[in-house]
């Protein structure tokens, strides 16, 4: 590989609801790509170090407990490949930068302290275009407590239902505003940290996910023939009530 694709980590930017959990999985087995998940996940911290046998509560701040984490989050990401994989979502950013600031003080810039955690990291921007299609998924998941599905129909996750269910377009309105600051978040940092991620589309991905996968794994400076194996592991969620609400928000918004 050319010194213009080698990288030892790599970074999956992006929303909920944009397609991350199929990105993941699909480069997860490749068995080349490392297993990217959110490791950074603020909700999620207590869980990682119950999985990994690390003391509980999480405590960030505190050096030793840091080191330990960082070590079984590079260990996990990479699940014994040569690149590390992450996901991180716009709600996630500051709350990581912050920690790699403490962990790397003498590095400058954020880019600098991927790099100084994880080696030489490259950026993949994963973005939903529609983003109506995305805050009604992202409502229908918290009506429902499924956020994903597996093929076959089975449950990935799911959790009890956080909001009542039914069609509501001020919660649909409240969604799509959180998801745009959120979207929003990621090009003002690519810009102040010098960085040219990968851009890529969940319409694109969703299309034809295999051709996604074989131009994220060039980029990361792998074998892109590696997708030839993989099967998609989860199955869109919209049906015809999606369908349904995004006809009639867009009804009441006509003007």
């Amino acid at each position: 590989m050319s010194d213009q694709t080698h990288c030892d980590a790599y970074v999956l930017c992006s929303t909920p609801r944009s397609g991350t959990t199929l990105t993941c999985d699909l480069l997860r087995q490749t068995g080349v790509a490392g297993a990217p998940d959110s490791f950074f996940r603020q909700k999620s911290l207590a869980d990682w170090c119950q999985s990994w046998g690390i003391a509980d509560p999480p405590q960030p701040e505190d050096e030793t407990f840091s080191h330990a984490y960082f070590q079984a989050m590079k260990s996990a990401g990479r699940q014994g490949t040569d690149r590390f994989g992450l996901r991180l979502m716009g709600p996630d950013l500051t709350y990581a930068c912050n920690w790699l600031a403490r962990m790397h003080p003498s590095a400058r810039t954020d880019r600098a302290r991927f790099d100084a955690a994880f080696g030489v990291t490259r950026y993949i921007h994963l973005t939903r275009t529609d983003k109506l299609a995305e805050a009604i998924s992202y409502l229908r998941a918290e009506q429902t407590g499924l956020w994903h599905s597996a093929p076959d129909g089975g449950d990935i996750e799911r959790i009890p239902p956080t909001e009542p269910d039914g069609f509501d377009a001020a919660r649909i309105t409240e969604r799509m505003t959180m998801l745009r600051t959120y979207d929003e978040l990621w090009p003002r940092w690519f810009d102040a940290q010098g960085i040219v991620p990968l851009r890529v589309t969940y319409e694109a991905l969703s299309a034809d996910p295999l051709t996604v996968l074989r131009k994220i794994l060039l980029y990361i400076g792998k074998d892109p023939d590696c997708a030839n194996h993989v099967t998609p592991g989860t199955r869109k969620l919209a049906d015809e009530t999606s369908v349904a609400w995004i006809a009639e928000y867009r009804r009441r918004h006509s003007a």
